[in-house]
């Protein structure tokens, strides 16, 4: 389970601060999908970094399995390499390798040997549907097949929590439903929790809880929403 405690986030802008974060609590359990919603400057970004360990700049508490997260940034970089995965917008593949070399990319920062990347790359791209495009290089897939490439580069190396920020706003909405499907699925059958920041009502939907924040401060609590 993930749980955050009294999270504050200010922002220095000039002569002018910000308080992006006003003491926002939560919990969110192993395997959830869980989406983060709210009007821009509302806070989901920064909460989003803050549940990421992309920022570490902030006051308050967040605890994974009753442990606090790492405060240096050294031990922080290592558990954020081993123990998540990130989804963007904009798919972030590498445009000089193939699917399957994009995929495994984890696992060689991880220090998995060559065989073990290709093996574990291959069975994960089989699994959201791109297993004959293997080879293929972004620039010669579609934008819904580089989005499921970055899911499966996001699980390849089973991590417990998947940060996935705007991963639909790029989609047209067919290709949107199907992406969202496969994260929930595939989310549910890994035990993997999926941390979703998004404007977009279809992939709020489809989450299994929404967290909606306004002003920084977490607005209707955690709403369930219809599947």
């Amino acid at each position: 389970m993930l749980s955050f405690s009294q999270i504050f986030k200010t922002y220095q802008l000039g002569q002018q601060s910000v308080e992006a974060l006003k003491g926002v609590d939560g919990q969110i359990e192993r395997g959830e999908m869980v989406a983060l919603c709210g009007p821009s400057g509302s806070g989901k970004s920064t909460l989003l970094n803050v549940l990421g360990l992309l920022e570490m700049n902030y006051q308050g508490q967040v605890n994974i399995d009753g442990h606090p997260y790492p405060k240096h940034p050294i031990d922080a970089a290592q558990y954020r390499r081993s123990q998540f995965g990130f989804v963007f917008q904009r798919f972030n593949l590498i445009p000089v390798m193939s699917a399957w070399e994009n995929v495994a990319y984890p696992l060689m920062l991880n220090g998995d040997n060559p065989v073990q990347q290709r093996t574990k790359a291959l069975d994960i791209l089989e699994q959201v549907g791109l297993g004959e495009f293997a080879d293929h290089r972004p620039d010669n897939l579609s934008g819904g097949q580089q989005q499921r490439v970055a899911i499966a580069r996001a699980l390849v190396h089973k991590p417990q929590i998947v940060i996935a920020d705007e991963p639909t706003a790029s989609l047209d909405s067919h290709t949107a439903k199907v992406v969202i499907e496969l994260m929930k699925t595939l989310g549910h059958s890994l035990g993997t929790t999926f941390i979703v920041a998004t404007h977009d009502p279809r992939m709020a939907v489809q989450c299994d809880r929404s967290i909606e924040l306004v002003d920084g401060q977490i607005h209707k609590g955690l709403m369930k929403w219809a599947s």
